[in-house]
């Protein structure tokens, strides 16, 4: 799964814009629910207790008008008929109720029994709370009510289980008398506040976000396919020319897309292949003259004339060979396969130091890439004779990480001012002769090297080595 998030490919980035879209989709989905909810609660609420505040304004209307001594005559039926939609008592003081959390919907329902009331019986004390039914305490000798035979209340208050908030109206009647009223909302668990995220709200959120992310990787995957088959397409064309063409089938758009790679390879083998024939003819059709001329030469007369006439032909045909040698340096025709980049080194050493005699030191581990063998061979060869050219010792170093192989090519030569080290990667450049001991060269080593290790996805870096030279750094991608 871990290439579904990374973010540096196309697929990982569909992938991450979906998540947020669908992120984003349903928080905003469920805050507008949530709000509508709640709202509508409210509402609903907002009116229950409008018509509460009619009810029990005609209750404290009714025993208020009762004479005194008739009061508990008519509780008492009434709690052995079961109750009503209010269980009332009238008791000798005010029975203080625990505090407890409020909230909007309770402060809207006390508010709205507050106007109602008063709006019904005039202005006058009265209290108006809400008890856990734990907490709740009823008659003069505050009995809790859990106490309370069931069927006085049953109607009222002991609906089971027993756990929504109680509503509790306290007013004081003539002769220091309280009438007490409790009831229990038929939407008694509208009063808590809603949580913004349920236990089954959660579990619907997740079981929608989980399908559609399945749904759409799916998608995802099966609309990026092409694109990879594009990709490794292209990648296959940069290692061999003569690699099968794309199937030209699917949506129009990825018919037109591999139709137009498919004319692109075809361009791009065809100008390779004349390439090669023109630098080909051009090397056939110089040395006929340049032999001609060398033939001449040695038939002057004078000596310094025939020694000049023959430097300028030497120049000029190691400059037709230095153009040939850079065209066949990177042989796109090659097929790549498994090198042991350590076996290649000491081969290339081992050749080096029975011609040239020079001093090599290698140190380091490479292993394995997948390369084109002759290409890689004649860009390290290069390298190294390079500093064998320039320098007495050179030291080769090789290293290996996750994603790549670097080799170091090092030298205790004159080195390349700073100024001057993209300069000598373009062909036919060469520095001052006074920075070697030697003669000779077309300038074509580095910019063959740079051609072969771009045509493998790396990179070449010059700077100045310990020794005080100059270091050529190979970097290799171990995948291209």
């Amino acid at each position: 799964m871990k290439r579904w998030w990374r973010p540096g490919t196309l697929r990982g980035r569909f992938v991450l814009i979906m998540l947020l879209g669908v992120l984003g989709a349903q928080v905003a989905s469920y805050g507008i629910w949530s709000w509508q909810e709640n709202r509508e609660r409210l509402v609903r609420l907002d009116t229950l207790s409008r018509h509460l505040a009619e009810s029990l304004a005609a209750t404290v209307r009714y025993f208020s008008s009762l004479p005194y001594e008739y009061r508990h005559i008519v509780l008492d039926q009434l709690r052995d008929m079961g109750g009503t939609r209010f269980f009332v008592s009238v008791n000798d003081h005010r029975i203080d109720l625990p505090s407890t959390s409020g909230g909007k919907a309770r402060e809207m329902v006390a508010a709205n029994l507050r106007d109602g009331l008063v709006q019904e019986l005039g202005q006058r004390e009265m209290y108006i709370g809400f008890s856990r039914p734990s907490d709740l305490r009823v008659f003069n000798n505050e009995v809790p009510l859990a106490e309370l035979p069931s069927h006085w209340a049953h109607r009222s208050l002991a609906i089971r289980p027993l756990a929504t908030p109680i509503l509790v109206v306290q007013m004081p009647l003539e002769g220091s008398n309280w009438l007490f009223v409790a009831t229990s909302l038929p939407m008694a668990e509208s009063l808590e506040d809603a949580t913004w995220l349920s236990g089954d709200r959660l579990f619907v959120s997740i079981a929608v976000l989980l399908t559609v992310i399945a749904l759409s990787l799916w998608g995802i995957r099966w609309s990026t396919r092409p694109l990879s088959v594009l990709a490794k397409a292209a990648r296959r064309l940069g290692d061999d020319l003569e690699s099968p063409p794309l199937a030209e089938r699917g949506p129009r758009e990825l018919r037109d897309t591999a139709m137009a790679f498919n004319r692109m390879s075809e361009r791009i083998r065809h100008q390779v292949e004349e390439r090669e024939r023109l630098f080909s003819a051009i090397s056939h059709d110089l040395k006929t003259p340049i032999t001609r001329l060398r033939l001449r030469a040695e038939m002057l007369d004078s000596s310094a004339q025939r020694e000049a006439f023959i430097r300028s032909l030497d120049e000029m045909d190691q400059l037709v060979k230095g153009a040939l040698a850079s065209v066949k340096g990177l042989d796109l025709h090659e097929t790549a396969s498994a090198i042991d980049v350590d076996a290649l080194v000491k081969g290339i050493m081992e050749d080096l130091a029975v011609h040239e005699g020079a001093s090599i030191h290698l140190e380091g581990h490479a292993g394995w890439l997948s390369a084109k063998p002759l290409a890689l061979k004649r860009c390290l060869a290069n390298l190294i004779e390079n500093g064998i050219f320039y320098a007495q010792h050179v030291f080769i170093t090789l290293q290996r990480d996750s994603q790549r192989i670097v080799i170091d090519i090092g030298d205790d030569g004159p080195g390349i001012p700073q100024a001057q080290r993209e300069r000598v990667f373009q062909p036919f450049v060469r520095l001052e002769p006074s920075r070697s001991r030697h003669t000779g060269g077309s300038g074509l080593g580095l910019a063959i090297a740079r051609h072969i290790v771009s045509a493998h996805g790396g990179e070449v870096y010059l700077s100045e080595s310990r020794e005080g030279g100059l270091n050529v750094r190979l970097s290799l991608p171990l995948v291209h």
